[in-house]
């Protein structure tokens, strides 16, 4: 009777152990509410599955450096709004180019986190001689003086930048870079894919992860804004690693921590916040990382299915959709 008793203790101090582990983590912590992560630069992985000359960014946090570059010195002018099918209503200057806005930014403060190289992917949009676009709220056009003492456009706070591999008129090339850069709205917001539709952000009547019938790969995970949701092969559950760093995550940024109320119809065991060694904070499900796809342009596509032979769909109870066995 008491070995049976040690035993049992033996197991229950066991499953205290991969509770307070969090999946094998060393400090494993419950999730909290979702916040938007972005895309660190530690050195890439070859033979992840992936393409680090895709155009979505190779191996830093603001894209690659190839490309046409623009001139940081030209004017905005008469800014204009730019009706996308795919992103709703985008700000464009006089010439008709993409204005971004950056994450990494802030708007209260204003301020510019785009130095150096990044500002060569991404030149910075002056601020003198700009006036509004018909129709947009003049009083959210303003300036922000960066560090080397130049002003650049401000729209609601948020610092505007043009995208080098924009090469022509209603380009938008730099929508969801490294998942820090996006078109910039009218009302200075980030223009985004919908759901519903061209009008940009988030279904409202979408929980944070939820399931979506797909008419070829059945029951799958979907995010706030009805995009796929992907594993990738090369992970590991226990103890929970990612072998996708670098440019990788360019192509492939994580899914965002959420907390279990905000999931309808997808398992919350192993849900847990996995605190990368980048620095950043990943969703997992049943202790597996989960991410989306950038290649995915709007609600339904699935095109990340199969990358690479590693890449695939996640089932409501986090088992890959569609992998060889």
């Amino acid at each position: 009777m008491k070995t049976w008793r040690n035993a049992s203790l033996a197991v229950t101090a066991a499953a205290l152990l991969a509770l307070t582990t969090a999946c094998g983590q060393e400090q494993g912590t419950d999730s909290p509410n979702g916040q938007n992560v972005g895309n660190a630069s530690p050195a890439g992985q070859a033979g992840s599955g992936y393409d680090a000359d895709s155009g979505y960014g190779s191996g830093s946090d603001y894209g690659s450096d190839s490309g046409a570059q623009v001139g940081t010195s030209k004017q905005a002018g008469q800014l204009a709004v730019w009706d996308s099918k795919k992103l709703g209503k985008v700000v464009t200057d006089s010439e008709g180019f993409t204005l971004y806005r950056f994450d990494k930014d802030t708007a209260s403060p204003p301020k510019s986190n785009c130095e150096g190289g990044c500002a060569k992917v991404w030149p910075v949009v002056p601020a003198g001689n700009v006036k509004a676009a018909a129709g947009a709220d003049g009083a959210l056009i303003d300036k922000v003086t960066r560090a080397d003492g130049t002003q650049q456009l401000t729209i609601a706070g948020w610092p505007m930048y043009r995208y080098a591999k924009d090469t022509k008129p209603g380009d938008a090339n730099g929508q969801g870079v490294g998942g820090t850069w996006f078109a910039s709205a009218p009302d200075g917001k980030k223009a985004a894919v919908s759901a519903d539709g061209p009008s940009g952000g988030e279904r409202a009547d979408l929980a944070g992860l939820s399931v979506r019938k797909d008419p070829k790969l059945g029951d799958i995970v979907v995010d706030k804004r009805g995009m796929t949701v992907y594993r990738f092969k090369k992970d590991t559950a226990w103890p929970m690693k990612s072998a996708c760093t670098g440019a990788c995550l360019s192509k492939w940024p994580v899914v965002a921590p959420l907390a279990k109320n905000d999931v309808k119809g997808v398992t919350t065991k192993g849900f847990v916040t996995f605190n990368r060694p980048d620095g950043l904070k990943q969703q997992a499900i049943d202790c597996w990382p989960i991410y989306t796809f950038s290649g995915d342009t709007k609600p339904g596509d699935t095109n990340g299915q199969g990358v690479g032979g590693t890449w695939y769909v996640v089932s409501p109870e986090a088992k890959l959709v569609g992998a060889p066995k």
